[in-house]
């Protein structure tokens, strides 16, 4: 981590947020977060969990002199790979070809990935360093998903400094279409088979009817 980092908050916590937040009256609220040891700096397994089931990942770099961009980034589910503790990787598809993302890397390779969850309302956002490893055919294969359609253009591997669990406000709850799918598919299975046993039990009431 850059500078006098004290805690590993510091790495979005600069002097000027901190003011900010004495400023709003928050800034009590982090210390104790910091007293208790701040952010975690590792991937845990419930954090390898959740990166690996997520489909998509929001990726912001900054070029040399401050400009940011935000690139989004997806695949199914196990695209973005948790290669050890510290440690992120996943094949960048060739798309417009702007590489803007890979010219702000190449000169600036601090970086912050943002991961939401809508069905269930989370979000989480770790912050790094990433580097983009081209020529690599060994890392590409090793990295792209089994069955995906899309074509490799190079790897980005992306080094964990601190993550954070952001609030579920205001974060709108959406589901995936093939889950949305196939919840209706076995709503109208059940409905058939309700169906057909209703079909069922008036038959047997008429036959009982006929026979009287």
């Amino acid at each position: 981590m850059a500078g006098a980092a004290i805690h590993s908050s510091d790495i979005a916590f600069s002097p000027a947020v901190k003011a900010i937040q004495a400023r709003k009256g928050s800034r009590k609220i982090y210390e104790r977060v910091e007293s208790k040891g701040s952010w975690q700096t590792a991937v845990t397994p419930e954090l390898k969990k959740f990166i690996e089931a997520q489909r998509s990942v929001f990726l912001a770099t900054s070029s040399r002199d401050g400009q940011p961009t935000i690139q989004h980034r997806g695949g199914p589910p196990g695209f973005l790979r948790v290669v050890d503790e510290n440690t992120l990787a996943f094949v960048d598809y060739v798309g417009n070809r702007q590489y803007v993302t890979l010219g702000n890397l190449s000169e600036n390779p601090k970086a912050n990935l943002l991961l939401i969850d809508y069905a269930h309302r989370k979000r989480i956002k770790i912050w790094g360093t990433a580097v983009v490893i081209e020529d690599d055919e060994k890392q590409i294969a090793a990295l792209m998903p089994e069955g995906y359609h899309a074509r490799p253009e190079q790897v980005i591997r992306f080094t964990v400094e601190a993550w954070d669990v952001n609030c579920p406000q205001h974060i709108p709850q959406r589901f995936e279409a093939e889950d949305v799918s196939a919840l209706l598919a076995t709503r109208d299975k059940r409905i058939v088979e309700l169906e057909t046993e209703l079909k069922l039990l008036k038959q047997a009431k008429t036959s009982r009817g006929a026979a009287k």
